[in-house]
C-alpha cells in the first residue's frame, strides 16, 4: 500500500495507515453498525426500487419531468445504499484492508457521487416545483422532457467529476499534504471544497423551497377566495401545493439526517477529533441511509399519483395470487369429474 502522511491523532498507530481509521473497537459497536447498515440499506434498496418501478411502469407518470427528477433521486439513493453499505461494513465491521488506495478512492467516489446526485436531484425538483407554481401557463414550454433529461445528464456528470477528483490525483498521498482525520488518503482541502459544494447545494434547495412555500401559500389563499371560479385549475393548484409540501418534508428529513455528519466534517477541518467523536461520526453516517429510506415512504403517503399506482400494483398482485390459489382447486375438480365419468 502506498505510504502517505498519517493524521496527527493517528500517529500512534502502527502498521497500515488504513487501520488508523477503524474506530469501532468493540464487538457490540461492530454488530450495531452491521445491523443498522443491513436494515437501512435493504429497506432503502427495496423502497427506492419500488418507486422507480411505479414511475417507469406508468406512462402517465414517467412523462412528467417532476417524476423524472424523483426517479433520479431514487436511483441515486439505491446506488448510495449499495456502495455505502458494502464498503462501510467491509471496512469498519470486517476490518478488510486488503485493497489499494485506488480501490478505496474509487469506492469513496461512488458514495460521494450518489449522495451528491441525491442532493442535486432534490434541487432540480425544487426548481421544477417553483416553475410549475409561479408560471403554470408556461410550465410545459419551459420544462420539457428533453430539458429534464439534459439537466439530469449534466447533474450526474458534474457530481461524478467532483467526487472522483481524489482518485484523479487530488489526494494527500500525491500532493504530500495534510490528510483528513475522517477519510483515508483524502486531502483536507478537497474535503473542505466538497463540504462547501454540499452546503451550497443545501442552501440553494432551502432558497428554492422558501419560494415554493411562499407561492403555495398564495395559491391556497387564492383558492379559498375564488373557489367557484377556479374550476379545473383548482385541482391542479392543489396538486402543486401537495407536492410542494411533500418535498419540504423530504428536505426536512434530509437536513435532520445530514446535519450531524456535515457538522463533524466541518469541525474536523478546523480542529482535531477525539476517538470518541470519530466513533460518533461512524454512527451518524448511517443516518444518510435512514434519509434514503424515508424518502420513498413520504412519496407513497403524499403523492396521489404514486399511491394510486402502488394500489394498482397491489391489486394486480392480489388478483394473480388469488387465481394461482384457485387454479389447483379447479384442476382437482376437473380431474374428479373425469374419473366419475
Amino acid at each position: 500500500m502506498d505510504s502517505c502522511r498519517i493524521p496527527a491523532n493517528a500517529s500512534k498507530c502502527s502498521g497500515s495507515t488504513m487501520e488508523c481509521f477503524m474506530v469501532l473497537s468493540t464487538q457490540a459497536q461492530k454488530i450495531s453498525i452491521g445491523i443498522l447498515c443491513g436494515l437501512f440499506g435493504t429497506m432503502c434498496v427495496f423502497e427506492n426500487s419500488l418507486v422507480l418501478y411505479l414511475i417507469f411502469s406508468s406512462p402517465g407518470i414517467r412523462k412528467k419531468p417532476s417524476y423524472l427528477f424523483i426517479g433520479s433521486l431514487a436511483l441515486a439513493d439505491i446506488l448510495a445504499s449499495i456502495i455505502f453499505v458494502c464498503s462501510f461494513v467491509n471496512f469498519h465491521v470486517f476490518n478488510e484492508v486488503g485493497f489499494s488506495k485506488e480501490v478505496f478512492l474509487l469506492q469513496l467516489g461512488g458514495v460521494n457521487t450518489s449522495f451528491s446526485a441525491s442532493l442535486s436531484s432534490l434541487l432540480l425538483t425544487a426548481m421544477d416545483r417553483y416553475i410549475s407554481i409561479s408560471r403554470p401557463s408556461e410550465y410545459k414550454l419551459l420544462m420539457t422532457r428533453k430539458r429534464a433529461w439534459t439537466a439530469l445528464g449534466v447533474l450526474w456528470l458534474t457530481c461524478a467529476t467532483i467526487a472522483y477528483l481524489p482518485l484523479l490525483g487530488w489526494n494527500c498521498c500525491v500532493l504530500d499534504s495534510a490528510c483528513s482525520e475522517l477519510f483515508p488518503f483524502v486531502d483536507d482541502n478537497y474535503l473542505s471544497g466538497w463540504i462547501c459544494f454540499t452546503v451550497v447545494l443545501l442552501g440553494c434547495i432551502v432558497y428554492a423551497y422558501a419560494h415554493v412555500l411562499w407561492r403555495a401559500r398564495q395559491h391556497v389563499a387564492y383558492m379559498e377566495q375564488h373557489q367557484a371560479q377556479v374550476g379545473k385549475q383548482n385541482s391542479r393548484m392543489r396538486m402543486d401545493v401537495m407536492l410542494a409540501k411533500t418535498l419540504v418534508m423530504v428536505l426536512a428529513v434530509l437536513m435532520l439526517c445530514w446535519s450531524p455528519v456535515l457538522a463533524l466534517m466541518i469541525y474536523s477541518v478546523f480542529a482535531r477529533l477525539s476517538e470518541r467523536l470519530r466513533k460518533v461520526f461512524a454512527f451518524c453516517s448511517t443516518l444518510c441511509l435512514l434519509n434514503s429510506m424515508v424518502n420513498p415512504i413520504i412519496y407513497a403517503l403524499r403523492s396521489k399519483e404514486l399511491f394510486s399506482s402502488l394500489r394498482r400494483v397491489f391489486s394486480h398482485f392480489r388478483r394473480r395470487l388469488k387465481v394461482s390459489e384457485e387454479s389447483p382447486e379447479a384442476e382437482s375438480t376437473h380431474k374428479s369429474s373425469v374419473v366419475e365419468t
